[in-house]
């Protein structure tokens, strides 16, 4: 069966760390915090070692930092700060990416939309007004993330 770009990546970064999909962001935390003393680069001497571990700690983060950004909780914590992205700021730029949109703001807010699929990215970029078109067919409708704050 197809699974989707993000379903893949969710289920990865989920299998890593070894939670299921109720996993609250204080289960994230402990869980990143207790792979993190056993593989620490510091902990081992030998160089093989360092590297193995050094290697299985980007993961255990990369899993970490994109299960605790696409979290219901994060999402309830940041809700004010992104909708008044969404209501005082526009779009300053755009790009797409492997079914991954990346929307750039005017007060420097960067959001990725996840799954979002290319044609849903030709019909914003041929819109009117793209702000327009991803306020009825984008932000509500993708899973997405704050991926940083840019200096605009």
């Amino acid at each position: 069966m197809y699974l989707c770009a993000l379903m893949k990546k969710i289920n990865d970064s989920r299998k890593l760390l070894g939670v299921g999909p109720t996993a609250d962001l204080a289960e994230l935390k402990s869980i990143y915090r207790n792979f993190m003393k056993e593989f620490h680069p510091d902990k081992f001497q030998d160089e093989a070692g360092k590297a193995q571990a050094e290697l299985k700690s980007k993961g255990i983060i990369e899993a970490y930092h994109f299960l605790v950004s696409i979290n219901k909780e994060t999402h309830a914590q940041n809700a004010a700060e992104y909708n008044t992205t969404l209501s005082t700021s526009v779009i300053k730029d755009f790009e797409y990416q492997a079914q991954t949109l990346k929307v750039t703001f005017t007060d420097g807010s960067v959001y990725e939309y996840f799954d979002v699929p290319k044609n849903t990215y030709v019909k914003m970029v041929n819109a009117d007004s793209p702000g327009r078109f991803a306020k009825r067919h984008i932000y509500g409708s993708f899973v997405f993330r704050n991926a940083s704050k840019s200096n605009a």
